[in-house]
């Protein structure tokens, strides 16, 4: 039998981005984080992967906005 993947609550996904709840809720509203709405109460869960995928995205769109500053000209720091 495969193994079903576990679901991360929204507290959970706080916990870990270090933000609060009501950010993480935010961001599965606008799309912006992956999230399935489960039954007729709303109860938001978020997969692992769906939560790399998005920190994954986050450091590349970071490392593209350090390479647009730095051919710009206005990032002395190569890091």
């Amino acid at each position: 039998m495969a193994e079903i993947p576990k679901f991360l609550k929204p507290d959970e996904v706080a916990e870990i981005l270090s933000v609060t709840v009501s950010q993480v809720y935010v961001l599965m509203r606008t799309g912006q984080l992956p999230a399935v709405k489960i039954g007729r109460r709303g109860v938001w869960r978020v997969s692992p992967e769906a939560l790399e995928a998005y920190v994954a995205e986050l450091h590349a769109d970071a490392g593209r906005r350090r390479e647009e500053r730095r051919a710009a000209g206005a990032d002395p720091d190569p890091a």
